[in-house]
């Protein structure tokens, strides 16, 4: 079977042995106690500070009043992180790997739109990507048990996907029938003045939103708007049940089995050996 992702350190390797790219490797890709611990917990740190900034900045007032404090504090959080995902590339055996990696990728992305901002104003506001740089948390304290459950609710997912597509293609076709009806029951003179402004209201119906910004005004029209809203709250729960069920159906699956390496206690059913550690499991 496929093992369970790995450590950052363990998927990738120093540029040297010795000397200071050893030493930073340790200290930016692991997490044990002492500089790396302190490194990663002051990475954090500034991720959420950086967040908090774009934040802020996208207030009106607060623009106004702190703006040029806001715009140092980004260039400063943008440079800091410029240098730190340089110096992972330093160090890492295989810089184009880790490039190309979820975090390699996720690293980028957060330094990026300062960058683009210089040609593309406003798109400053695309730097909350930087919260997804929160991720490392789940390594930095070691909290894998959250990692395995993450995956097990993205399997769910996507062994139901072929379901809820399926599901999404019938939506779509009472969108598109209810929608047409509206369009010549209602008519442009109601508010339905085409038939893709139509699918909008039948979408906002069907999910019982309602922003009532288009209503309809004809009896009959109140009426299909009527039978829309229950057909609405009927097909709510199939895509909860869809995943509902997978989910449960892959918790059933788990063999409770305890690792001998590391004392994991849960695996597939046809695992021989430990997705965490890799050591051999005991036969059931």
């Amino acid at each position: 079977m496929t093992p369970g992702p790995l450590p950052l350190a363990e998927r990738f390797s120093p540029a040297a042995e010795s000397g200071w790219r050893a030493r930073w490797f340790e200290i930016i890709f692991r997490h044990e106690p002492g500089a790396p611990r302190r490194f990663d917990l002051l990475l954090i740190g500034a991720i959420i500070a950086s967040v908090i900034v774009v934040i802020l900045d996208s207030e009106a007032g607060m623009h106004a009043r702190f703006g040029p404090w806001f715009y140092a504090l980004e260039w400063g959080f943008t440079l800091l992180f410029t240098a730190e995902y340089l110096a992972r590339l330093a160090v890492v055996k295989h810089p184009l790997r880790y490039a190309r990696s979820f975090y390699g990728v996720i690293d980028l992305l957060s330094i990026l739109p300062t960058y683009l901002s210089l040609v593309l104003p406003g798109s400053q506001a695309l730097l909350v990507v930087r919260i997804l740089r929160i991720l490392r948390i789940f390594r930095v304290l070691k909290l894998m048990e959250y990692t395995e459950a993450g995956g097990l609710l993205v399997g769910a997912l996507y062994r139901s996907r072929r379901k809820i597509a399926v599901f999404l293609l019938a939506v779509l076709t009472l969108v598109v029938i209810f929608g047409a009806a509206m369009y010549l029951v209602e008519g442009p003179e109601n508010g339905f003045t085409s038939i893709p402004l139509a699918m909008y209201w039948a979408i906002v119906t069907m999910a019982t939103v309602g922003f009532g910004d288009i209503t309809p005004l004809t009896p009959l029209g109140r009426f299909v708007t009527s039978v829309l809203i229950l057909i609405g709250y009927g097909i709510i729960a199939v895509p909860t049940g869809i995943y509902t069920a997978e989910l449960a159906a892959g918790l059933r699956e788990r063999r409770k089995v305890a690792c001998p390496g590391c004392g994991l206690a849960e695996h597939e059913p046809d695992a021989a050996h430990c997705r965490r550690c890799g050591t051999a499991l005991p036969l059931a």
